[in-house]
């Protein structure tokens, strides 16, 4: 079993930055993917960016490519998603994910843990 506790979140203008962290705890060796998802009220769970173990590759969404950074500290088992020049349409409730299966952390249907979830609001 796998344990994940985001935190970081909370109010910012347009144009500001937050760092959110992902404490991971229990059996992640066998992970295959990491990574943030969001959800904002009415849509579907979108993936943000997400880090391959095996490649040690990125992948970013679109809409926060060049904004948005994904890093992780092995050391304290904690993944991290930088987040800056912050729109309003980066307002959704964020969730750290650990992905098990081949197929990655492409879609959130794909994903097999995840946090409880901390909030990024973004006026503007």
């Amino acid at each position: 079993q796998v344990q994940l506790v985001d935190s970081g979140g909370g109010s910012v203008q347009a144009g500001g930055s937050l760092r959110l962290s992902c404490v991971a705890s229990g059996n992640t060796a066998s992970s295959v993917c990491m990574g943030w998802f969001r959800q904002a009220p009415g849509k579907e769970r979108e993936r943000v960016a997400s880090f391959y173990t095996a490649a040690r590759d990125t992948v970013y969404a679109d809409s926060v490519e060049g904004r948005f950074t994904i890093s992780q500290d092995n050391a304290k088992n904690t993944l991290y998603l930088q987040m800056n020049s912050l729109k309003p349409e980066d307002t959704a409730m964020y969730y750290c994910a650990i992905s098990v299966r081949s197929g990655g952390c492409s879609y959130w249907r794909n994903i097999n843990y995840w946090g409880q979830g901390t909030q990024v609001t973004v006026s503007s």
